[in-house]
């Protein structure tokens, strides 16, 4: 039965990808034993219930051969895999995309694909169990009580990041995660050996995991036994399975013709003589579909059910506690927040947005209980710091504080893992210049819509001294190009609470807020209600006026003060404060009319980065003061001056408009 069920995951692989006439068979016949081993004697899933809290999670780092985890999906009962959804593989519309995404299939734990990324994530996802099940479970009831699995190839272990993410997951210790390495030896462009020589489980037993290895891939017993030596481990594992990518293939497999193209008519048909597989294309025997039922679907409904009745005994007996945990599996904040809970400032109050931000954090902290984060290796420059915590390890796994280390994509990955696992809040911080580093898991946040926080500070030139390499000019235009993220730089630290505000009450969009270093003054226009809106007057001379001037961040400051200047000369001007593009474009046609009239064509806007996404707002009409070079390295102030961040300046570029 094992062996009919493992070639009917090879089979569906094959089909599919013959039909759609693209994808990559390779994975799905290599690793197909496998991945039937985790799922019919280890992974506690429920496919009537997908998004159970307790589950085990299961990573697809290898998302490339997503035709495999379609075909366990299937097979395992979960209604969004139909066969006729296996057979729109890779079409419009279908559940079945190219690569794994989270939120558009049922059964999909996390969207993979670019590689090294679902490794790092999977990291998350153990850490986020850990700390639930430190805070929640009692005695005798692990309300939180499950296991990590991934499945990675050896592109994934020549990605920097899984590096960065594996060996921050054995300084944690997160002894619930465990991966298996599909070690075929092939990658795209040929064998592995051109490019890729060390010894990757004498490296993971450096890092401090616990390592294994299964030398036949196709031995299901091996590796079911390889999995529970992992379990009793009490230390991140991995098990390194050799396999024959394309396994059955007579031409083409363990060679790199299986890995990203169908295996074509001809090919198939000698595979499917080879493997003694006598089905016609998407059939699959009942006995198969009866393996998995009582293997997968009713072993995960039994589980499920077991912790259900858990839960009802706990709320009997642990009512405060119980209402929290209804909430987190009801996909919600135990803790719902409120602009109240803020810290409020006067009028003229000067400070950094980075501590307004530490403010903010602390503040949240004390009211929402699963709020939690850190900093890569910079947690005192960007005052990311929860006061009343230490540092979260094994050994305190309740503390709120992470330390990631100068890790700062993995940082990003971890997050992604921790927002995906549900229950927590969590936020990471660097400096702005930095975000490039993580940027691609960034992206990721906001392809799968995660409600992770990022705090970047020292936003500008203004970090001075430190230079170029320090000064970010293009990052803000990069970030708001990215879909679905909400970037806002707030001018002030009554801003910086709504900004806070808005990122902890989001529910469905990853936020960067970018912080500046040197202090500014909270203006008396300054409105914590009108920054979800995107863009507000904060200034203005009379309702007749004939100027706009738009700034975010610390250019605020500078634009209110110019203004007040071409007042006192006679001049009719508004002042717009644009805490988020993101925000303000979302905004019906009447508000963005009400702020930035179309009749009045005299605008600049103001910003110490790269001019490109103002001049949408400012039009032909209009100019923008910024940046579109590197910086330099001299005290803050004479940079500022240098490139034209001034009263003055700002003057008489309004006068020339």
């Amino acid at each position: 039965m094992s062996h009919l069920s493992v070639n009917a995951i090879r089979f569906l692989g094959i089909d599919a990808i013959e039909k759609s006439k693209s994808g990559h068979p390779g994975v799905v016949m290599g690793a197909a034993p496998m991945a039937y081993s985790l799922f019919s004697k280890h992974m506690r899933i429920n496919p009537q219930v997908p998004n159970w809290i307790n589950r085990d999670r299961f990573i697809l780092s290898a998302g490339h051969g997503s035709m495999l985890l379609y075909a366990l999906l299937h097979l395992s009962g979960f209604e969004d895999v139909s066969i006729d959804e296996i057979k729109n593989f890779r079409q419009w519309g279908s559940k079945t995309p190219g690569h794994p995404e989270f939120g558009h299939t049922a059964g999909v734990d996390a969207t993979s694909g670019p590689l090294g990324q679902g490794i790092s994530t999977a990291v998350g996802f153990a850490q986020a169990e850990r700390f639930l099940a430190a805070k929640y479970n009692k005695d005798g009831f692990p309300i939180f009580d499950h296991y990590t699995f991934v499945i990675a190839g050896d592109g994934d272990f020549m990605e920097g990041v899984s590096s960065e993410a594996s060996s921050y997951a054995a300084k944690q210790n997160l002894d619930k995660l465990i991966v298996l390495y599909d070690s075929n030896d092939i990658c795209l462009d040929g064998e592995t050996h051109e490019a890729f020589t060390e010894n990757i489980r004498a490296r993971y037993d450096a890092y401090g995991w616990h390592t294994d290895l299964v030398a036949d891939g196709t031995d299901l017993a091996a590796i079911s036994s390889a999995i529970d030596q992992a379990k009793a481990a009490k230390k991140p594992s991995l098990i390194e399975i050799k396999t024959v990518i394309g396994h059955g293939a007579p031409s083409k497999g363990g060679t790199n013709a299986v890995h990203g193209a169908p295996l074509g008519a001809e090919e198939a048909a000698a595979t499917r003589e080879n493997l003694g597989w006598t089905y016609a294309p998407f059939e699959v025997p009942q006995e198969v579909y009866a393996d998995f039922k009582e293997n997968v679907a009713d072993r995960g409904l039994a589980a499920y059910e077991d912790w259900a009745d858990l839960v009802l005994a706990y709320k009997a007996l642990y009512p405060k506690e119980a209402k929290e945990v209804e909430a987190i599996i009801a996909g919600q904040d135990p803790v719902t927040i409120t602009e109240a809970d803020f810290p409020t400032y006067e009028n003229g109050f000067s400070q950094a947005t980075r501590n307004s931000s530490q403010d903010a954090i602390n503040a949240a902290a004390a009211v929402l209980p699963t709020f939690l984060g850190g900093s890569a290796d910079l947690a005192h420059s960007n005052m990311t710091y929860i006061k009343e915590d230490g540092l979260q390890d094994a050994d305190h796994p309740l503390y709120r504080n992470i330390q990631f280390g100068v890790r700062e994509f993995a940082m990003a990955t971890v997050l992604n893992g921790m927002a995906l696992h549900g229950g927590l809040r969590v936020f990471g911080g660097t400096f702005f210049v930095f975000s490039d580093y993580l940027k691609a898991a960034v992206r990721l946040s906001a392809l799968q819509g995660l409600p992770v926080t990022y705090v970047f500070t020292h936003d500008s030139i203004a970090v001075g001294e430190d230079g170029p390499t320090h000064e970010p000019i293009e990052h803000l235009a990069g970030l708001r190009a990215i879909p679905n993220l909400t970037v806002l730089r707030p001018a002030d630290a009554r801003e910086t609470q709504a900004a806070w505000h808005y990122a902890l009450t989001n529910q469905s969009t990853p936020t960067a807020l970018v912080l500046t270093r040197q202090n500014l003054e909270v203006e008396e226009g300054s409105d914590f209600n009108k920054v979800a809106k995107g863009a507000y007057v904060t200034y203005e001379s009379g309702p007749d006026f004939d100027t706009i001037l738009l700034a975010s961040g610390s250019e605020v400051n500078l634009a209110v003060k110019a203004a007040k200047v071409l007042v006192a000369q006679g001049q009719k001007v508004r002042v717009v404060s644009v805490p988020s593009t993101d925000l303000f474009d979302a905004q019906s046609e009447e508000y963005k009319e009400s702020i930035l009239p179309n009749a009045v064509r005299k605008r600049l806007a103001i910003e110490m980065a790269a001019t490109q996404p103002w001049y949408k707002y400012v039009g032909l009409d209009g100019k923008v003061l910024g940046i579109d070079n590197f910086g330099a390295s001299a005290p803050a102030a004479e940079v500022i001056e240098k490139y034209g961040f001034t009263v003055d300046n700002v003057v008489e570029l309004v006068k020339s408009l």
